[in-house]
């Protein structure tokens, strides 16, 4: 059984034209899957599993609590 959540994180990173925060994926994915289940926590949780696995990238910004910002590994290549 495929994971909707993850499914959901890369097609959201594939459209963006810009890297994304926690915040603006979990709103979208709320809109998407319309599942009460769907936490920031899970929501975080799955982005932490893509960026270990090499398919996304991510990096904390800002002082304090401060924000993640999210974007494809694969964005800014250049391509030949």
């Amino acid at each position: 059984m495929g994971d909707d959540i993850k499914d959901e994180v890369i097609h959201i990173l594939d459209r963006a034209m810009e890297p994304l925060e926690t915040k603006e994926i979990e709103d979208e994915i709320k809109n998407t899957i319309k599942k009460e289940s769907v936490t920031r926590t899970k929501v975080f949780y799955r982005l932490n599993l893509l960026r270990g696995e090499g398919k996304i990238k991510g990096k904390f910004t800002g002082p304090g609590k401060g924000v993640w910002i999210w974007w494809r590994s694969d964005v800014f290549k250049i391509k030949k």
